[in-house]
């Protein structure tokens, strides 16, 4: 009897054990890795992993035009800050800071289609 608990005992640390094993060793693909299902808002991105907001005021221009003067240029012309971030159209506000601009296009480019339309949201949100 002794040695059938002891048997049973063993079983279950042996199965408890390898299952630790299995899930201890889950192997992340790299497409997932580091990424969370939370979603991001553009203000998040705007002002944190983008650090737009360092040139970017919502009422006064400082390095680049203000959040206000974008929308309003930008609703104007019926154009795309989502394709100027990823470097697929010419600025059309002020291309003489085109420059400083093209040193923050690796942030811009490294972020999904919803991040960017995310941005360009949280532009027109506050324009109003």
């Amino acid at each position: 009897m002794k040695k059938v608990v002891f048997f049973l005992a063993g079983l279950v640390f042996v199965c408890f054990a390898s299952s630790l094993t299995l899930v201890s060793c889950k192997k992340e693909t790299d497409e997932n890795f580091g990424k969370t299902s939370k979603k991001i808002s553009g203000q998040e991105l705007f002002e944190g992993e983008g650090n737009c907001i360092a040139c970017h005021q919502i009422e006064q221009t400082i390095i680049g035009p203000s959040l206000q003067e974008i929308a309003k240029i930008y609703k104007l012309k019926n154009a795309s800050i989502v394709s100027f971030l990823k470097e697929e159209s010419e600025p059309i506000i002020d291309p003489s800071k085109y420059e400083i601009m093209k040193t923050n296009f690796a942030i811009t480019k490294a972020m999904s289609d919803d991040e960017l339309k995310a941005i360009e949201d949280y532009i027109y949100s506050v324009s109003k």
